[in-house]
């Protein structure tokens, strides 16, 4: 699994995995139930790939966050996204130091960290991650 496969849709909990493409739309699996249905371009949905985060320098993909969490974490779950906000914002700094308070809510965080968990219950491999984050600081060094 690939996280340019994995999507969310917006009005639905969890993660899906794209598993084909059908005339009206997509169809997809979720991580949690392995439920599969067609997604039609009435949803939003947007694929983990393509999201980032605030920080006050620059946007920072959602991949190198969640490989920040799962290095943290040593590939165990975060901690729970249903702690006080607090402990969330604090959380976060550690894992995104820089991120941009007035931009990043305590939801975004919750969301942010329960998508972690579901990777990591889905058996996600981050080590992917890791080697395309590696590729593409080889393509700019060498720009």
């Amino acid at each position: 699994m690939k996280l340019e496969k994995v999507i969310a849709i917006s009005g639905k909990p969890g993660l899906y995995e794209i598993i084909s493409q059908s005339k009206s739309g997509i169809i997809v699996e979720s991580l949690t139930d392995k439920k599969r249905f067609p997604v039609n371009n009435l949803h939003n949905i947007s694929t983990l790939n393509d999201i980032a985060i605030y920080t006050y320098e620059a946007e920072v993909p959602l991949k190198n966050v969640l490989l920040n969490i799962n290095e943290k974490e040593d590939g165990k779950n975060s901690i729970d996204p249903k702690s006080s906000k607090n402990e969330l914002l604090s959380y976060f700094s550690e894992v995104l130091p820089g991120y941009d308070e007035e931009r990043v809510y305590a939801s975004n965080i919750k969301k942010v960290l329960s998508w972690y968990n579901a990777l990591v219950a889905a058996d996600f491999d981050f080590k992917s991650l890791e080697d395309e984050a590696q590729d593409e600081e080889n393509k700019e060094e060498e720009a």
